[in-house]
Parts: C-alpha cells; structure tokens; sequence
C-alpha cells in the first residue's frame, strides 16, 4: 500500500510513517521544512520504502509541487494530518488567528486533497483521513479555542461533503480524532501515548466500510457528536 502522509516532521504524522515504514507500506512523508526533520530523515533507512517532501498546506504552488514531485504511480491513502493549534490564550476572539488556523487546517487539507485526486484514483483503496479533533464538534461544544474549534468543525464539514461528492467513485473518507495525544502541542499532561493513537487509527484506516464513509471517529472506533 502506498501512503501520502502530511505534517509528518513530528508528533502524530511522525508515528503514522514510523508505524506504516514498520510493518512495510510505502510512504511520501510531507514536511513544512525537511531539513528542520532530523526525526523524519533518520526513519529513512535502507531497505525503508520512505520519501521525504517538502510541504506547505497554505501555499497553492507547494501544494502543486508536491503533487508533481512524487514518483510515478497511484497513491492509495492519503493522511491529511498537517496542522496547527492556533492561539490557547489571550483575546478569545483573534479573526486573524482563526483566519490562519482556519487555513491551515480546513483549507489547507481540501487544497491537497484537490491536487493528488488524480493519484488516488488510480489507487486501489482511495481513502482519504482526515486529522480532526473533538473539541471540533458542535454538539459537544464549551466554549473557548475559537480558531481551533472552528477550523475542525469545517474540516468535519469538509470529510462529509468529499464523502458525498467522492462516494461514486468508489471513495472512502473519514475524519479521525487521535485523542489527547502526548506530543508537543499536546503537552506533557496528554494520557494517550502516539504508539497506541496510531495503532487504533490504522486499524480504522485499514478497515474502513462504505458505511463509515463521511463520519468522525476517535481513535478506539467510537463515532463522535458534531
């Protein structure tokens, strides 16, 4: 299987290719700044079916660029997991905080899913997942992290919508919440650790129905409220 993995210089993305070069998938990892990802470049060994691309979801010519920079061939699932947290404090309501966050990660996510469509449908699986959050669901909201929340919300709207228009053609979608992750912007305080969020997700990934198609899950298969 062939994976395309964003935002995979650390944290989530960075165990997604761990786990997937481990048990032996094919992976275009896509980082902001590879040389700035000792992490990432030190999983590209020898015998290691990894490549290492540069990536910037906001910018509409590095998102083209990475679409012609990788090899020749289908792309079987793509991994939309580049992200950013936005501002945690302060100002409640920052428009131009939820304007870059907003872009990043709903925008962000539908400009890449747009310029490697030819690839997945070539594939044999044509899965796209989503990286959402809980704190984006509507029907659970408590207040505060307006940048965050809303940008997640839309990438739910977003999974929904690609699972819709997509669902002809054979396509799988799914937003998936890896929980309360121990990573940097998760923070120390996280109970997940990334081995067992990623665990769970792929087992969702590998297994995923039509049924399931435009939903939201969290990392151990339960379907979220949004």
């Amino acid at each position: 299987m062939r994976f395309v993995v964003t935002g995979a210089n650390r944290g989530i993305g960075l165990e997604f290719v761990k786990q997937l070069t481990e048990r032996g998938d094919e992976v275009d990892a896509a980082a902001r700044d590879p040389d700035d990802a000792a992490d990432l470049r030190a999983l590209a060994l020898p015998g290691v079916r990894l490549r290492i691309h540069r990536l910037d979801v906001v910018d509409d010519a590095s998102v083209r660029g990475l679409a012609e920079a990788l090899p020749a061939g289908p792309v079987d699932v793509l991994v939309n997991n580049a992200g950013v947290s936005g501002v945690k404090g302060g100002e409640p309501i920052d428009p131009e905080d939820i304007l870059r966050v907003f872009d990043v990660n709903a925008v962000g996510t539908l400009r890449v899913v747009r310029a490697l469509l030819p690839r997945l449908r070539a594939g044999k699986t044509r899965k796209i997942v989503n990286l959402t959050s809980h704190l984006g669901s509507i029907a659970d909201a408590s207040g505060g992290r307006y940048a965050y929340r809303l940008s997640k919300a839309a990438l739910n709207m977003a999974t929904r919508l690609l699972a819709e228009d997509l669902r002809g053609e054979g396509f799988l979608t799914v937003a998936l919440h890896p929980g309360w992750v121990q990573t940097r912007m998760g923070g120390s305080a996280a109970p997940v650790p990334p081995e067992q969020s990623i665990r769970g997700m792929l087992r969702i990934v590998d297994g995923l129905k039509a049924e399931q198609s435009g939903r939201v899950f969290d990392f151990q298969g339960r379907e979220l409220p949004w």
